[in-house]
């Protein structure tokens, strides 16, 4: 893309967000999150936790990785108890989709519903409990027309940390040899 068409097109969307800010008429965007199930996770052991998010209907947001550099991505950023480490976290692919501001180049979003797994894994040394995980996920929405500030979602779930089942007992060896 062009110098040109990339301050274009930054202008664009900048206007589009103040005419988007101003309108009362238009639907503003929306993103959710569906309550998530308490994930349970052994002590010392990765788990992963799956969070699911709704994003109004008429509305897309940017993917994780959206192509452009001017794009804002969505990101999760977790705050965790000390004793409990967030692995990686897992972006669907984005949907590759044309707009009208740049129909020649394809931008990667999320419309709908989409999953992020997160992987966590308490340290051998956590207590039994329930342990709570907050964080945010930062996005910006836009319609077909304008794209809006990028917001930031409250996002929240709980970890059951529980110890490890005992190993299981070895029978003792039998002799091979039928007794009667």
């Amino acid at each position: 893309m062009s110098p040109i068409t990339k301050t274009a097109l930054l202008i664009l969307l900048s206007g589009a967000a103040l005419t988007a800010q101003d309108s009362t008429e238009r639907k503003a965007p929306s993103v959710t999150l569906s309550p998530p199930p308490v994930a349970t996770a052994i002590r010392g052991r990765a788990t992963n936790v799956a969070l699911r998010f709704h994003v109004g209907s008429g509305f897309h947001i940017n993917s994780n990785q959206p192509a452009a550099d001017y794009l804002i991505p969505t990101t999760l950023k977790l705050d965790v108890p000390t004793d409990i480490v967030v692995g990686k976290i897992t972006y669907p692919p984005g949907e590759e989709m044309s707009f009208a501001f740049a129909p020649e180049e394809k931008i990667s979003v999320y419309s709908g519903e989409f999953d992020l797994s997160v992987q966590v894994r308490p340290l051998a040394s956590v207590l039994p409990g329930k342990y709570e995980i907050r964080g945010r996920l930062r996005y910006q929405a836009c319609d077909k027309a304008a794209c809006f500030p990028p917001k930031q979602l409250p996002v929240d779930f709980e970890v059951k940390v529980i110890k490890a089942p005992p190993p299981p007992q070895k029978n003792p060896a039998q002799s091979p040899h039928a007794h009667s």
